[in-house]
């Protein structure tokens, strides 16, 4: 029980920075691309940092060779999801006229039911509850999806009319600053480097990685901020899809895990990337491009107040008292 209650103080902290940002929006006179300025700070510098010295202190060749079969479930697991999306995403925008709209509509469903903001908000969970050895496992474990992500999700997320091949949205997720700092970090960590390198690079990077999860969860709130609330959270559809991310879906991931004997570690993972609420990625990528942000906003908001309720209850469920 002590856990659920961790989880859930941890959910009402990152509700709170949620709020810091919403309200800053509202009140403070900021240009309108500074979403767009945070979120470059994140994804080039606090996540990486993170990234960085987690895997410098904790990734050494025992526990690589021990956990880097984490990175092939976390694969597994994305497939599954994807598998999943396809016919969901059909009941929310069915095949009528076959336009490029309706086309776009689906492939913000599809990513929503795939994708919880296992980045920002997983690993922010994850090293506050568990710490640095659980988080090293946990970015292992989200490696692989982060690619996905950054690839397929990008690829669909982006008007076909404004998007590369899925090809090349890979070689562009595979060259995410995050993903470079990882390799980097791992390779540190198997060579022992910061017993070599000055304490002032290792307190550098871990004080810029500290910045990561409060500034990722302020952003959400600034982000939502620029929306007419009121309309966010009428989009009845949202609430059903909300409810599958956040509780269906991974409790029958839970449930399969539980029959095929799989280990509560990697249950635990899955639990935190997958029942985790929609990440930013249906507003930033549609935003970049030209595409429609409201449906998006609408998933991230919904998804984060129910999220402070459902993810310590399904916690608590399916790890504390299975």
């Amino acid at each position: 029980m002590q856990f659920f209650y961790l989880t859930l103080e941890q959910m009402l902290s990152i509700f709170i920075m949620i709020m810091v940002g919403f309200t800053i929006r509202k009140k403070c006179n900021f240009p309108d691309h500074a979403d767009s300025i945070i979120a470059n700070l994140e994804t080039c510098v606090f996540v990486p940092a993170l990234f960085l010295h987690t895997q410098m202190t904790q990734c050494t060749v025992a526990s690589f060779r021990e956990n880097y079969t984490l990175m092939l479930y976390g694969l597994g697991v994305v497939a599954v999801a994807i598998a999943l999306a396809y016919p969901l995403a059909r009941l929310f925008v069915p095949k009528r006229e076959h336009t490029a709209a309706e086309d776009y509509q689906r492939g913000i469903y599809r990513y929503a039911l795939t994708f919880g903001n296992y980045g920002y908000l997983g690993m922010f969970i994850v090293q506050e509850i568990w710490g640095a050895e659980m988080l090293s496992k946990y970015m292992l474990f989200t490696a692989l999806i982060g690619i996905v992500c950054n690839s397929w999700g990008l690829y669909i997320l982006v008007p076909k009319e404004k998007n590369a091949s899925l090809l090349q949205n890979l070689k562009t997720g595979l060259l995410k600053p995050p993903l470079i700092a990882l390799v980097i970090g791992t390779l540190l960590g198997l060579l022992n480097a910061p017993e070599f390198l000055p304490e002032f690079v290792l307190t550098a990077a871990e004080s810029a990685g500290k910045c990561q999860g409060p500034i990722a969860m302020v952003l959400a709130g600034f982000i939502i901020g620029g929306y007419d609330f009121k309309k966010l959270i009428t989009n009845k559809k949202v609430y059903v899809v909300s409810l599958l991310r956040l509780i269906a879906i991974p409790a029958a991931m839970m449930l399969v895990m539980r029959l095929l004997g799989i280990s509560k570690e990697i249950m635990t993972l899955t639990l935190m990337a997958f029942a985790a609420p929609l990440g930013m990625n249906t507003i930033v990528y549609p935003a970049a491009y030209g595409g429609d942000t409201q449906t998006g906003a609408s998933m991230t908001s919904i998804s984060h107040i129910l999220a402070i309720a459902t993810l310590p209850l399904m916690y608590l469920l399916f790890i504390v008292l299975w």
